[in-house]
Order: C-alpha cells, then sequence, then structure tokens
C-alpha cells in the first residue's frame, strides 16, 4: 500500500542574533574656541576661560557622533561626562541636542588647575556612578591641554583596555575593533567590553543639531555632581595637588617685519646669507 504522507522539516534558521544593546558613555569637554584670542591667567599661569568664547571641542562633537552612530545600529543609552564649571553646561546641552540621552557634570571650584592624571582620576570615578556602562569614547586630545593622554589614563585606572587615535569603530556589543592610526600606519586592534576607545578627526563627520533636538535637550536630564557625590577629596585635584606648574608665562612677541632681499642680481647670495644668520643652513 502507498504511503503519501510525509513530514515536512522546517530549514534551519541562520539568522544573526541581534545585537547587545549598549550603554556608551562620551567624555566631553569646554574649551575656549580656537577663533578667539587665548591668554594664560597673571595670577597662577593657568588657561584665562573667562577671555575667550566657551565652546564644545569639537573632536568631542565626533566621539558624540560616533556613540550615537552605534546607539542608532543596536540601541541602547549614550551619557555624556563632563568636568568643569558652571558654564560648561552649554557644553553639554551641544552634545545633547545632537542626540545624547543624559548627561553627568562633575563642577567644583576645586577642581581649577587640576593636571591629566588627576584628571583621569576623576572622571574615572564620574563613569562609576553611571550604571552598566559598555564603552566610552574620547576625543583623542582637548585643544587646549593637548596631552593626548587622558583617555589612556582612564582605561589605566579602570583597569579596562584602551583602544587609542581610531579612525574607525566597530563593535557587536561583546567586543569592540578599531583601525588605529599611526605614523608607522594602521593598525587593527580589537578587546572585549568594557574598553575605553578615543578617536581621531578622521573618525566621522559630527552632525549639526536639529531645531527639535535643541528643544529636547533643554528636558533630558544633567546631573549635577560635586566632588564629595562622586567620592572625590579635594586634595585629590586643582592646581596645589598637580605634579607640574607653569612658574611664569610671558605674552608672545608680536610679529616683527619680514627681511626683503632685492635681486639685482646676488639675491640667491642675500637670501643665503639671511638663512645663515637665522642658523638655518
Amino acid at each position: 500500500m502507498r504511503n503519501d504522507s510525509f513530514t515536512q522539516l522546517e530549514k534551519p534558521s541562520h539568522q544573526k542574533a541581534p545585537p547587545k544593546v549598549m550603554n556608551v558613555v562620551v567624555l566631553v569637554k569646554q574649551v575656549p574656541d580656537t577663533y578667539s584670542e587665548r591668554k594664560l591667567s597673571a595670577a597662577d599661569h593657568t588657561l584665562d576661560r573667562e577671555s575667550a568664547d566657551a565652546v564644545l571641542d569639537e573632536i568631542n562633537e565626533r566621539a558624540v557622533e560616533e556613540a550615537l552612530s552605534i546607539k542608532e545600529a543596536q540601541g541602547g543609552e549614550v551619557t555624556v561626562v563632563c568636568m568643569g564649571p558652571d558654564r560648561a553646561t552649554d557644553a553639554i546641552r551641544k552634545a545633547l541636542s545632537m542626540g545624547a540621552d543624559k548627561a553627568v557634570h562633575l563642577f567644583g571650584e576645586a577642581l581649577h588647575g587640576t593636571d591629566a592624571p588627576a584628571t583621569a582620576k576623576a572622571l574615572a570615578k564620574v563613569i562609576g556612578t553611571v550604571e552598566g556602562v559598555d564603552l566610552v569614547i574620547a576625543g583623542n586630545e582637548a585643544t587646549d591641554g593637548r596631552s593626548g593622554a587622558v583617555p589612556a589614563m582612564i582605561a589605566e585606572v579602570l583597569g579596562w583596555p584602551q583602544l587609542t587615535f581610531a579612525r574607525k569603530v566597530a563593535t557587536d556589543g561583546s567586543s569592540v575593533k578599531v583601525e588605529r592610526e599611526t605614523d608607522a600606519g594602521i593598525l587593527t586592534v580589537e578587546s572585549g567590553l568594557p574598553a575605553v576607545v578615543s578617536v581621531t578627526e578622521k573618525i566621522n563627520e559630527p552632525r549639526y543639531p536639529s531645531f527639535k533636538g535643541i528643544m529636547a535637550a533643554k528636558k533630558k536630564p544633567v546631573s549635577a555632581l560635586s566632588l564629595a557625590d562622586a567620592g572625590i577629596d579635594a586634595s585629590e585635584v586643582g592646581l596645589a595637588g598637580a605634579g607640574s606648574q607653569v612658574v611664569a608665562s610671558a605674552p608672545k612677541p608680536p610679529k616683527s617685519g619680514g627681511v626683503k632681499v632685492t635681486d639685482e642680481g646676488e639675491g640667491g647670495v642675500g637670501v643665503a646669507e639671511f638663512l645663515a644668520s637665522e642658523k638655518l643652513l
């Protein structure tokens, strides 16, 4: 007897599991506008931040953009962390208007003059107040201090992997891979999470905040932390505890007129003599 019955077997699914939702912290800093005249304070030779227009550092805009791209691809939340005076809230709101979800602002007069190692320790403590951090993204260096070392120092304090000077970032929620640009070439570096990544100017082009984003930023939560709130002793930060200090400074001298060499057959000799007098030959 013929049996026409059969059992239909389902094909195995080859769909990938959805990427893990990620909580990303972005470090931002308010800096003097590079187009403004910047001065040092006569009292302690630190940067006089009141003498110039203050803006969100451009490299931080790229860090925010990268965090938002990860959020849009995988879901999750972007938290802005900033250390600075009261008016640094303007830089924070700029990051929130781009699309970040919330912010934490470490403030206090005692922070004035804090050096790079103490800054890293303080920011690491603030990061510790954010629940469930998977990834920290920062700019490779700020345009005011230009130490280029704070992200790596933060990773060291946290005990997390550091992937610095990234021009491309990829993550699946369990690991992160970057293209790291060096003088010797491009390196591909990968680590598990959580980790700290610093990005360069080549990472992306940051978006402009929309009017809707600007209005929404006014309602997004900003947690203001004092030193005590973050568990930081005032003796751990500030100019007095800095490892190095500027003891003297002078304004850059005005440019003088150049030397004009008239060529009447001996122009080449005149140029050579000038370069030799300046010890350039």
